[in-house]
């Protein structure tokens, strides 16, 4: 842009942040403001996911908060999927992911640092009281109020999952992503279980309504439906209760997953980013990572164009194309599982193979044997030796990349404990 900008970002979560300080490190001349709704530290979720190519990005484009995200991000290795009674299977690969309030915490200060205000509990009923702004970013998720206003415009589709969800927490620490199917008198239930923080995991609890309405999850308060939860994982949960963010006799807040869709990003002088955008199914776990690229897209655009309306355009063309095959594969893991009846009875070495490609489509012939081989326990240790191996160069090659004058010694993200089972 040729001048400076008023801007306004109507969300305070990940994408709203990232693009303030994203636009205001390209041109320290805007004026930047965040609204939140929430007070300071309140956040409605558990832990988030990410990969090394989001970390790449964000040493890229701001090593000072990309340190920060890694010094407190834990690698889970390896993927572990339960079927009932005693079976387990494994898969390869490996993640990060942190706390959400820490990712918060961190891009909030750094934001302040750079001179990006912030304002909490501040709701925003509509537009006018911004009308001085020149750009607008809806950053408010989901159930995006911004959008609301003008939804007629940005032609918005709302896709309901069938399935029920629920993010809860635990104390237990899960050093692999772990995936545990149990079977009850009422149907099939399940956790996706990944790292949160030093002592601490974000715990996903999903199954088909029948399954949640068999349970009596439809008239259980916390207390009951948390108790009876970890009745059903307890063999996973090793003793350790599941945490609830609620602190009343309220039932919990089951959901079924909504997938949003715009035909349009923008209008006039409001651009849609992150959830107010798109939705990918958390099973996929690329919701952060979609708002950073969105963050640092429309940051970029706006530097490298002239005028407001080629800046929005050149944004949307650029990431329409990476969310709409992200939201494919999230919407076909989504119905994946909806239908996990119907393949939930093969052996669990051939389920968890079935689970690794339910988005991925017909695969090599090799993977599956290489599948078979991370079965064994000698295999599998090798493995994961040659993918810690190869973690840590590209660490160091990030820590380069982001400051090479002032590269001395790169670690790569700390591991959890080493589970020796494995």
């Amino acid at each position: 842009m040729t001048e400076n900008m008023r801007i306004v970002c109507v969300g305070g979560g990940p994408a709203g942040l990232y693009f303030a300080i994203s636009a205001k490190l390209r041109r320290r001349g805007h004026d930047i403001t965040v609204i939140e709704r929430n007070p300071a530290g309140a956040t409605f979720g558990w832990g988030v996911g990410y990969w090394d190519d989001v970390l790449d990005s964000l040493y890229r484009n701001d090593p000072v908060s990309a340190r920060e995200i890694e010094r407190y991000s834990g690698v889970w290795d390896g993927v572990e999927v339960h079927v009932g009674a005693d079976q387990k299977a494994y898969l390869g690969g490996y993640g990060l992911s942190m706390g959400r309030q820490r990712l918060l915490d961190i891009l909030a200060q750094r934001a302040t640092k750079l001179g990006i205000e912030i304002r909490f509990q501040n709701e925003i009923e509509d537009l006018t009281s911004l009308a001085d702004a020149d750009l607008i970013v809806a950053s408010d998720g989901i159930n995006s109020r911004t959008r609301q206003l003008a939804q007629n415009h940005y032609r918005t589709d709302v896709e309901i999952g069938r399935n029920k969800y629920l993010w809860l927490g635990t104390y237990r620490v899960f050093d692999a992503f772990t995936y545990a199917f149990e079977r009850t008198p009422a149907g099939w239930i399940w956790m996706h279980a990944y790292y949160l923080d030093a002592e601490r995991s974000t715990c996903i609890i999903e199954c088909p309504p029948q399954t949640w309405k068999g349970l009596g999850f439809d008239e259980l308060g916390v207390d009951q439906s948390l108790q009876l939860l970890e009745q059903i994982f307890e063999r996973h949960l090793h003793g350790q209760p599941l945490i609830s963010q609620l602190r009343s006799d309220d039932r919990l807040p089951w959901l079924n997953f909504r997938v949003v869709r715009n035909d349009a990003w923008f209008h006039d002088n409001v651009v849609l980013v992150g959830d107010s955008a798109h939705t990918t199914h958390f099973s996929i776990g690329s919701g952060t990572k979609l708002a950073i690229y969105d963050a640092i897209a429309l940051a970029t655009k706006l530097e490298e164009h002239t005028d407001l309306q080629s800046a929005l355009k050149a944004y949307e063309i650029e990431r329409r194309a990476e969310v709409d095959l992200m939201q494919r594969n999230a919407t076909q893991s989504m119905q994946w599982l909806e239908n996990v009846e119907d393949c939930i009875g093969q052996d669990s070495v051939h389920f968890a193979y079935e689970l690794s490609k339910r988005f991925r489509g017909r695969q090599p012939s090799w993977r599956y044997h290489l599948h078979l081989a991370t079965q064994i326990p000698a295999l599998r240790r090798v493995r994961r030796h040659v993918t810690s191996a190869r973690r840590w160069r590209h660490a160091r090659l990030r820590k380069r990349w982001a400051n090479p004058s002032a590269y001395v010694v790169a670690t790569a993200p700390r591991r959890l404990r080493p589970n020796l089972e494995r």
